[in-house]
């Protein structure tokens, strides 16, 4: 089937440069611009110019939330694109595609592990204040359509803001899954450079927001493992001291693949993951991922083949039993083929190939600005 050429408008606020949405919309917009469409970034001043190459970037004021989806709102994207997918809570768009979760479940479940002291410090922070009235603009009418990374993020959709199932489109995340194809060379190269031994047992921790990631009860659990076990920590977190003698803290890395090449369990306890792109890299590089049920990409590995699924974060002795099972080098070797099999069922070009069936699927509909929007 034949689609006619789209400019589509990307809207994403801020930049990280270990971001699995800044990974996830460079991919997404390479693929787009592959399959001969034209695309429009929306940002702010954090992006750099250097990480964008697929067509003219729109700056716009973002020192909030808020003040990013006014001045969206005054640039009228309509005008100049055909569409609008945005990554970010906004006040209106064509397709919003949830990659950050629901923040109102977020905020539940952070609740429900909190003080009562911590609660009311999250309650007098405006950032979340915010998140939240975009989400019910978007949730209210605001978005056309929304697209779920998760069956976790299409129910939450569902349960927090009733909004109607028919118009929630799952499209699990995307990863290029032939970068991050295991090699010997590479895992030698890197364990070295780490100082791995050969029988130290690499666990791969790797994100960004340490607290609701669930840093602590890695270390929690590696520490009371001890023995060969090594904990990798790599992105940005809160300062926190970590104990050098099982933690190596790696800090934002930039050739991601060759330290899953190195690793030989992937650990992530989150509280909250709408779809860890992290755990589906690590999925593609054959490392069997440890993870919560909390976390989206649980719904696509299957427990004691591809990974273990614990049930809440804070079981510590349940990642212990986890770390040991799958810390038998003979387990992992058996179940890599099973691992990278399930890993090519989410390559990137699928995720596009399905989000482009969702924009070209979209009904006609009166832009802001009065335009029709084509499809």
């Amino acid at each position: 089937m034949s689609f006619s050429r789209l400019t589509i408008g990307l809207v994403r606020r801020g930049h990280s440069d270990t971001g699995g949405a800044e990974a996830y919309l460079k991919r997404l917009a390479r693929g787009l611009s592959e399959a001969g469409h034209a695309t429009r970034l929306f940002t702010d001043a954090a992006w750099p110019a250097r990480e964008w190459s697929w067509g003219p970037i729109t700056r716009l004021r973002g020192e909030t939330a808020h003040r990013f989806a006014d001045e969206l709102e005054k640039a009228r994207p309509g005008e100049c694109c055909d569409l609008i997918l945005s990554l970010e809570r906004v006040w209106r768009c064509d397709i919003y595609r949830a990659g950050d979760g629901i923040h109102q479940a977020w905020m539940q479940r952070r609740d429900a592990a909190s003080s009562v002291f911590r609660r009311w410090m999250y309650r007098l922070n405006g950032k979340h204040k915010e998140a939240l009235q975009l989400e019910h603009a978007l949730f209210s009418g605001g978005a056309r359509r929304v697209i779920a990374n998760s069956e976790m993020v299409k129910r939450e959709a569902e349960e927090f803001y009733g909004y109607p199932a028919e118009r929630i489109d799952l499209v699990r995340n995307g990863v290029p899954v032939n970068v991050f194809r295991p090699d010997p060379e590479t895992r030698a190269l890197r364990r070295k450079i780490l100082r791995l031994t050969e029988d130290q047992i690499a666990v791969l921790f790797v994100g960004s927001g340490w607290e609701r990631k669930g840093l602590h009860h890695a270390i929690e659990a590696v520490k009371s493992l001890g023995g060969n076990f090594r904990l990798l920590v790599a992105g940005r977190g809160r300062r926190q001291k970590l104990d050098d003698r099982v933690v190596q803290r790696l800090g934002p890395v930039r050739d991601v693949p060759a330290l899953y090449a190195a690793a030989d369990i992937f650990l992530l306890p989150t509280l909250y993951d709408p779809f860890s792109n992290a755990c589906l890299e690590a999925l593609a590089a054959g490392v069997p991922v440890i993870t919560t049920r909390d976390n989206g990409f649980s719904e696509v590995i299957e427990d004691g083949v591809h990974g273990s699924i614990i049930h809440a974060p804070s079981d510590v002795e349940q990642i212990c039993r986890a770390l040991r099972y799958w810390a038998d080098t003979a387990r992992r070797q058996n179940a890599r083929p099973a691992i990278l099999g399930r890993a090519k069922q989410f390559d990137i070009s699928i995720n596009v190939e399905r989000t482009l069936d969702v924009l070209h699927h979209l009904p006609k509909a009166e832009d802001t600005s009065g335009k029709i929007r084509k499809t």
